[in-house]
């Protein structure tokens, strides 16, 4: 749930993973959810990262957002591919986890992207 950007993000992550689109996207008009200030937001928008279907809206008036309690998971197939995505998330985004070796994983990170998603992403086995 965005607060205004979901078709901004949606765009931005489906140009980084092989095999992604945007399948569908609602907006909302003028009598819908929000009202005439939400016009033109994303009221359902459905798209694929890397073969897997995510869900996505735009939503007004909560006083919540996202949290770093959920992540995606990234399994990198190379450590070129981790740098890749944790150069663009991190554009306007802020590391709760640089990219290093943390004993679990011999090349990790844990970003926040700019809006609000958190991401891990990880190369190589993981370790107990």
């Amino acid at each position: 749930m965005f607060e205004g950007d979901a078709e901004n993000a949606i765009t931005f992550y489906t140009s980084l993973f092989d095999d992604s689109e945007i399948v569908s996207i609602t907006k909302s008009g003028p009598d819908g959810p929000g009202g005439p200030d939400a016009e033109g937001t994303v009221q359902r928008a459905l798209f694929t990262l890397n073969g897997q279907q995510y869900m996505a809206i735009d939503s007004f008036g909560h006083e919540f957002t996202f949290t770093p309690a959920i992540s995606l998971f990234v399994q990198c197939d190379s450590e070129e591919e981790l740098d890749m995505l944790y150069e663009k998330l991190m554009e306007g985004g802020e590391a709760a986890m640089p990219i290093g070796d943390y004993g679990f994983s011999k090349k990790y990170a844990w970003v926040q992207d700019r809006f609000g998603v958190s991401w891990q992403l990880n190369y190589g086995e993981l370790t107990n």
